[in-house]
């Protein structure tokens, strides 16, 4: 076995075996109000939604269920920033490489992470790519899905070009502002983006494995066996969609134990259970189960080194709100 197929499968399982605790209870704590209105000066651009700042506990509290690196819960102050409401799509890395010949690190290494999802096994496919998540095979990846097969590497490139097309920096955003943002601004404690359950009046909010893990995904949530076009299960009240499921999104935040200190985890690096530092993924996948993998969850954690390019992993960008035009309101 090469040791990039090692490392591969060793991120992926200890990702998802960290992952799999059973559903968290909501607890009783009523958030105060968030006033979601964007303040005068500052623009806010078609594909994003501006994230109030304010005050968060990162992480689970006692009684929310959750994994052991989910705690201990931190508080952490949040200062408003600007955040892609979707994660990045298809067609828009697709804007990305053809304005800037941009080569992806899984085209470079020749291949991608790829899961056998009637086997349950990870491994790693000849041409996979974000073209072609699943290979030369699996068929082209639809202009409206999230793109995927990027390393954490290929997504930061992405959104400093991004941010450059109109003149405000980007950034990937950390942690702390991705779990921020899924609490609506506003410390809300459900487990869920969108909630406290995910099937809501009647209908599934998010793209998850439905049915028995592995092999028996049944496709109750419309989408069996991969991604769905962004947007597909409704937005929170600050407009941000797909937070939950879907794919698990990388992040700016180098994989570490709680509390983080107040960079959100961007400079520490330190080394992961894969022996070498690993940048943290956040919000689940489509392969996520309850049994398995409970990602979707809001504090959930996933993690892999910044080369590793896998079929359920995109990103979404950030951008800071410059502090003199939140003063000017």
């Amino acid at each position: 076995m090469s040791h990039r197929l090692a490392l591969v499968l060793a991120l992926a399982l200890a990702a998802c075996a960290d992952d799999s605790a059973s559903p968290s209870a909501s607890v009783a704590d009523d958030p105060a109000p968030v006033d979601l209105a964007v303040p005068d000066g500052v623009v806010v651009p078609a594909t994003m939604a501006y994230v109030p700042g304010g005050t968060t506990r990162v992480g689970v509290l006692a009684g929310e269920g959750g994994m052991p690196h989910e705690r201990p819960a931190f508080e952490a102050t949040v200062a408003p920033f600007l955040l892609d409401r979707s994660p990045v799509t298809v067609a828009r890395f697709r804007a990305f490489v053809d304005a800037t010949g941009h080569q992806t690190q899984a085209e470079a290494f020749g291949d991608g992470a790829v899961m056998d999802q009637a086997a349950g096994a990870w491994g790693l496919v000849a041409g996979a790519d974000w073209r072609r998540p699943r290979g030369p095979e699996g068929g082209e990846a639809p202009d409206d899905h999230p793109v995927t097969q990027v390393s954490w590497t290929d997504a930061a490139a992405f959104c400093t070009w991004d941010g450059a097309q109109s003149g405000a920096p980007g950034r990937l955003p950390t942690e702390v502002e991705w779990e921020h943002a899924a609490r609506g601004a506003g410390d809300d404690r459900s487990p869920y983006a969108w909630g406290d359950d995910l099937n809501e009046g009647g209908r599934l909010r998010a793209n998850t494995w439905t049915g028995s893990f592995p092999g028996g995904d049944d496709g109750a949530d419309g989408f069996r066996d991969g991604t769905s076009p962004v947007g597909a299960f409704g937005a929170t009240p600050l407009g941000l969609t797909d937070l939950g499921g879907n794919v698990w999104e990388w992040t700016a935040s180098w994989y570490q134990p709680y509390p983080l200190g107040a960079d959100g985890g961007t400079t520490r690096a330190v080394a992961g259970l894969s022996g070498e530092p690993e940048r943290v993924q956040r919000g689940g996948s489509f392969l996520c189960h309850p049994s398995y993998c409970h990602g979707y969850r809001v504090s959930a954690r996933s993690h892999a080194t910044p080369e590793s390019s896998f079929a359920h992993v995109g990103f979404r960008c950030a951008r800071d709100v410059p502090a003199v035009e939140v003063a000017a309101r």
